[in-house]
């Protein structure tokens, strides 16, 4: 364009700008406003798709990020190696129960292994009572001094048909015990009288004649406390009589050890005379079956119930009380059918399947030497360990156990 010759004055450019109410006009009219309002509107939102776009690729989907067929193979075995889309079929809502009364046990997770001690397996030990007042203060002394947690050891005891000061005396050691600061997790005190009486004088404890009704009247008392005395929580179940004098402070982590359904150790006694240690052999209900005993047992009733030891019945049987050495190898192994009643580890499950005393004659046996027969009638393992020695007091007892 052409300027003129003069040169361009103010005046002459002011003279050609539209007059300024013309361009208020312009402004504030709709058709402008609405205009100018989608223009920057459009330019706001391209202005914050642009910011946002590095950030959108921080979002997770149920997708990769570029189609498959512009991914290599690798990408893709990736991809379907790790990113699974999750489907629910059938999905339920859980179900809440608020009532008071319904109480849920799990017994899954309750196992009976040898890393009892990791694991926090607990151990429940069950002692049966009748006149037993002169032995309680040595068997606390010796249950003081078990290596396993005490914070994993439950305590039961029965008091049954005594007629000395058992009960007050149990309760006053249990008492002086649960104060000490390595005290046991819990005791329990069962009182049930059987209304069987049986003098505690050698002779008639021990004739034949009183064995039948003694051992059942036994197996009944073990029974109650076991039934009594079991919790959900319990993996091992210890039988542990009150007369024992000496027995290895490790006892259970020894026996736990092994691994074994139902273990006993061999038990024998201390007899000082004439200035000499005689080692006697004491408990002759852990026994092998022998031929002589299966027919023998074939010919009798079966409400007889047998007991070893007695000429009345001559069953041939090895003992494990005449086995072994506690100077030899304290693991070896030997596998029984009767066992006594001393000093019994059981894998705690094998009295939930319903292994226990009979209070009559199971297979011409009762008791303890009944409870063996039944447990492997059920395919559960009885083992003994001959060379591990459990100290009784010496055979001429005046009371202790039922």
């Amino acid at each position: 364009m052409l300027l003129p010759k003069g040169g361009v004055s103010w005046k002459a450019a002011r003279a050609s700008l539209p007059p300024t109410r013309a361009i208020w006009v312009l402004l504030t009219r709709t058709r402008f406003l609405l205009l100018l309002a989608v223009t920057g509107t459009i330019i706001l939102l391209w202005r914050g798709i642009s910011s946002s776009a590095p950030q959108m690729k921080s979002f997770y989907c149920w997708g990769p990020n570029k189609p498959p067929s512009e991914m290599s193979q690798n990408e893709q075995a990736a991809w379907n190696a790790h990113h699974h889309t999750p489907v629910i079929f059938n999905h339920h809502a859980p179900l809440i129960v608020n009532e008071s009364t319904i109480d849920h046990v799990d017994l899954n997770p309750i196992k009976s292994t040898t890393k009892a001690v990791q694991n926090e397996e607990r151990v429940l030990i069950l002692t049966p009572l009748k006149d037993a007042a002169p032995y309680l203060s040595k068997y606390f002394e010796l249950l003081a001094e078990l290596t396993y947690p005490h914070n994993l050891i439950d305590l039961g005891f029965l008091v049954g048909d005594s007629t000395d000061d058992t009960l007050a005396v149990l309760s006053a050691e249990l008492n002086r015990l649960q104060k000490r600061p390595d005290k046991f997790r819990s005791a329990m005190i069962v009182e049930k009288d059987f209304g069987f009486k049986l003098s505690q004088s050698v002779e008639e404890r021990h004739s034949f004649e009183a064995q039948g009704p003694r051992r059942k009247a036994m197996g009944k008392a073990r029974n109650y406390l076991l039934t009594t005395a079991l919790k959900p929580e319990h993996s091992w179940v210890y039988w542990r009589d009150v007369d024992i004098v000496d027995s290895p402070e490790k006892i259970l982590e020894d026996f736990i050890a092994h691994d074994r359904d139902i273990l006993v150790p061999n038990i024998w006694f201390h007899r000082y005379e004439n200035g000499k240690d005689i080692e006697g052999r004491f408990d002759y209900n852990s026994w092998v079956e022998s031929d002589k005993g299966r027919a023998l047992t074939k010919k009798l009733d079966k409400d007889v119930v047998l007991a070893e030891g007695y000429k009345q019945y001559d069953t041939g049987r090895t003992y494990m009380a005449r086995m072994g050495d506690w100077r030899n190898n304290k693991d070896e192994e030997i596998e029984l059918d009767g066992i006594g009643g001393v000093n019994i580890l059981v894998k705690a499950d094998v009295h939930r399947s319903g292994i226990n005393f009979p209070c009559y004659a199971f297979e011409n046996q009762a008791e303890t030497e009944g409870f063996a027969k039944m447990a492997k009638r059920a395919g559960y393992g009885v083992y003994g360990l001959p060379n591990y020695v459990v100290w009784h007091i010496d055979t001429e007892e005046k009371g202790g156990n039922v």
